[in-house]
């Protein structure tokens, strides 16, 4: 039966994408996880990827042009399937479920019908309509978000609050985002405690007229989304939990509203461009105090501070006092809990072995020197190292890879994922088709990358597509150390300090510069001899340098 493929809400602000580029054309065999194309958005260029299997029968949208969300941009099906009355439905503004339904056995008409009637038997629908009110819920703010954090409240039930007003700082797996209003009116409900998680499209607020019904807009919400044959037990639960929650989150932003500009729960309320101007100007913003909204710290109040006039911490206040046992615990932030996801992924079903190797830097030393004369931007060891990868990578497809369950992809292009250590955990930009790029170049973008990560401004298309990864903890003081594979890689490397040694150079013991450098490879794809080839060719560039410019 054939499947319509429709244009998904990829960000909170979403109502239309743009088709940037097919990437498969009619009659092309489709299967799950196979991009059909790419989609131009308002916040980022993305990969719009199929979830079913069959052959593309019908595409809708041409390329550069756009669609709503939701809208029909393609069809599925089976080889030779007639799709003519889909596409009339679809042409006379239908949603195309008419004729998928009228295609099924009258058996299966007859189960719905009773399935229907016993529904509407055991609980009727909640009206709503007179209630002029809306509900928001947690928008998907990243293609891999699953739930939000809320960081902080910067609205508190009773306010007035008009559209385009900031709600809340939430908290996804990739970034601190503000959640803005779309809606005029009255904030009546907050569902969600500060440093709470929610899933996506879970209830976090409602906002509208001032004493309008919100209760009942809750439960018949809960009710949409419980299952039929669950109703009529859900609703004295749902009442009684409405009961327990309601006045407990409509407390809470009146016990922020007297802390100043941190919450009950430790955190500093302040706008991301506050942070971002405390920290360029080196200001503990803790001492800074907020004169927006429920105290939050604004940009006015960075620009304003006289650290002069700050009230000095009391001393040994938040210090434990001798032999005493003391410990602070903080929820999880949703970068960290990708990270433990990920990672504990990778470590426990991808078998890792390790292969090191030492380095002589002395000749790359000499050669970093003479072109940072020239060089537009300062190239530093880890471009170097990056330029290497890529060249190498070239020369051994097989560590290029990637394990897919049953088979194994190997990448014709090269994108390296660079790891770069933020305050809440670890980000991987990717600095794409490396190998056919300058060391000024790959210096540029790495700069330009690491900036971003550091605050928080990355895009999908900025942290997504790596066939290989470098980790880097050389600039730290460490030697040698071992990294857990970045999935979908096939290997990643552990870059460690360069370090002057002892070494026999032409019978004699001379001071040499070595760095060590490690190699994570998944057993499944990557076998000891193919590992050892890779380390050795980026062993030869970076000892002869000179073959990284051919």
């Amino acid at each position: 039966m054939a499947e319509i493929i429709r244009m998904p809400k990829m960000s909170d602000t979403m109502e239309e994408g743009v088709i940037a580029q097919w990437l498969k054309k009619v009659g092309d065999e489709i299967k799950p996880g196979d991009i059909l194309a790419e989609v131009e958005t308002d916040k980022a260029t993305m990969e719009l990827e199929s979830y079913d299997e069959g052959i593309l029968l019908h595409i809708g949208v041409e390329e550069k042009d756009s669609v709503p969300v939701n809208g029909v941009i393609a069809i599925l099906g089976e080889k030779g399937e007639n799709i003519d009355e889909l596409l009339k439905e679809i042409k006379s503004g239908g949603d195309g479920e008419a004729s998928k339904e009228s295609k099924e056995e009258p058996e299966e008409e007859q189960e719905t019908t009773k399935s229907e009637s016993d529904s509407k038997k055991g609980a009727e629908k909640i009206d709503t309509s007179e209630i002029n009110a809306t509900v928001i819920t947690m928008p998907k703010m990243s293609d891999t978000m699953q739930e939000g954090t809320i960081a902080s409240w910067l609205k508190k039930v009773g306010d007035e609050v008009k559209s385009g007003d900031v709600l809340a700082e939430v908290e996804t797996d990739k970034a601190t985002m503000e959640l803005e209003s779309y809606d005029d009116g009255t904030l009546l409900h907050i569902g969600v405690e500060e440093g709470d998680s929610v899933e996506v499209n879970g209830v976090i607020a409602i906002i509208g007229e001032k004493d309008a019904d919100y209760e009942t807009l809750l439960k018949a919400h809960k009710q949409q989304k419980e299952k039929p044959a669950g109703e009529e037990k859900a609703a004295p639960k749902a009442e009684k939990e409405e009961e327990k929650s309601s006045p407990k989150s409509e407390s809470q932003p009146e016990k922020t509203a007297d802390t100043g500009s941190s919450s009950s729960n430790g955190r500093i309320k302040a706008s991301p461009l506050a942070k971002k101007m405390a920290k360029e100007k080196g200001i503990d913003i803790s001492l800074v105090k907020g004169t927006g909204d429920g105290g939050r710290i604004i940009k006015k109040d960075i620009e304003n501070f006289d650290p002069a006039k700050a009230p000095a911490a009391a001393a040994g206040s938040t210090s434990a006092g001798i032999g005493q046992e003391s410990f602070r615990e903080e929820k999880v932030s949703q970068m960290r809990k990708v990270i433990a996801k990920r990672l504990a992924e990778s470590k426990f079903t991808a078998p890792h072995f390790y292969l090191t190797m030492e380095i002589n830097m002395d000749k790359a030393i000499e050669a970093r020197k003479s072109m940072n004369e020239v060089a537009p931007v300062k190239i530093s060891f880890n471009d170097m190292v990056i330029k290497a990868v890529a060249a190498s990578l070239k020369q051994h497809p097989n560590v290029n890879s990637a394990w897919m369950g049953d088979k194994i992809r190997y990448n014709d292009h090269v994108h390296i994922g660079m790891a770069v250590a933020v305050d809440e955990g670890l980000l991987v930009p990717v600095i794409r088709f490396a190998d056919s790029k300058s060391l000024s170049q790959i210096s540029k973008e790495a700069k330009t990358l690491a900036g971003k990560a550091k605050n928080k401004e990355l895009q999908p298309k900025d942290w997504e597509g790596n066939t290989f990864t470098v980790s880097n903890l050389g600039m730290f003081g460490i030697d040698e150390f071992t990294a857990i594979i970045n999935p979908p890689d096939a290997c990643i490397l552990a870059i460690g300090g360069i370090r002057q040694t002892p070494i026999v150079k032409d019978g004699e013991i001379v001071p040499g510069n070595l760095m060590k450098v490690t190699l994570s490879c998944d057993h499944r794809v990557v076998d000891g001899a193919i590992g050892s080839a890779f380390l050795q060719t980026i062993k030869n560039l970076l000892e002869d340098p000179v073959r990284l410019l051919i």
